[in-house]
């Protein structure tokens, strides 16, 4: 039985992104390309945006790969990071906005749970780095969420709301179509944990309620949910009003688990 209630009728469009993070291999990643695009010409996936993450490294290859297939857009190509500076300069292992989007890019992936806990990313400079791609004409694939420890603490809800209010000024003024964001629980990335539907649910519509009492408009974000999204907990996922397709880890590294992930969303 579904957790969810089915979504009413939305014009939000639905997503499912790979994030490759640190993998794989050039060769691998070349394989995992093709594969989704061999799939692809084959599978009716509608209602469903499909988008991959790959390393920085290989930007440019999987862009060739996409390029030069009959229906381009049915994948579109997102960076996993952006430079605080949108052009090009003296910024030694910075990769600019204006150097992704030459690379092919769409996308890119702003305040990932794992920039926010390894490298200490905080609001300010997810500011700078959301300014600096919008400002190119790069997306941004936002991502918020809490750790354990805050959710045990009863302060989600309040950890996120902090954190999209944070940059109120830049949502006011935001491209809708420029503009999706994640809710990634800290605690379910890459652990195989993952928060149950109705919780994710919960926070998606406080996320959304969040976002409209800023700008209205910006009820039809599509809002996603990353935190160990497999194919066999998409479906549940899918179902829930609120929750507008998933920003999937590990199971974007095999073509069949993460077109599964993607077939969930279409059909939900």
């Amino acid at each position: 039985m579904p957790t969810c209630a089915s979504p009413s009728f939305t014009t939000r469009k639905r997503w499912v992104i790979g994030n490759w993070k640190m993998n794989p291999n050039l060769a691998a990643a070349k394989s995992l390309a093709q594969a989704l695009i061999t799939q692809l010409s084959a599978m009716p996936i509608q209602q469903c945006q499909l988008a991959i993450a790959p390393t920085h490294l290989h930007l440019i290859t999987i862009s060739s790969l996409i390029q030069h297939t009959s229906t381009p857009q049915k994948i579109q190509l997102v960076a996993q990071d952006v430079a605080t500076h949108r052009h090009t300069g003296a910024f030694t292992g910075d990769i600019s906005a204006d150097l992704l989007i030459d690379a092919g890019t769409q996308w890119v992936i702003v305040g990932h749970s794992e920039r926010r806990t390894l490298h200490h990313e905080d609001e300010a400079l997810i500011e700078l780095k959301l300014r600096a791609a919008l400002d190119a004409g790069l997306g941004v694939i936002w991502c918020v969420g809490e750790t354990l420890s805050e959710r045990e603490s009863e302060q989600a809800a309040a950890v996120v709301t902090a954190q999209i209010t944070a940059h109120t000024e830049l949502l006011s003024i935001i491209d809708p179509q420029k503009f999706i964001l994640a809710y990634e629980p800290v605690w379910a990335i890459g652990t195989g944990r993952t928060a149950s539907p109705e919780d994710a649910q919960q926070m998606h519509a406080t996320i959304r309620q969040v976002l409209s009492h800023i700008r209205p408009a910006l009820n039809e974000t599509s809002l996603l949910y990353g935190g160990s999204v497999k194919s066999d907990n998409a479906r549940l996922l899918a179902q829930c009003p609120d929750i507008d397709g998933a920003l999937v880890g590990g199971a974007a590294l095999d073509a069949d688990s993460f077109l599964q992930i993607a077939q969930a969303f279409d059909i939900a």
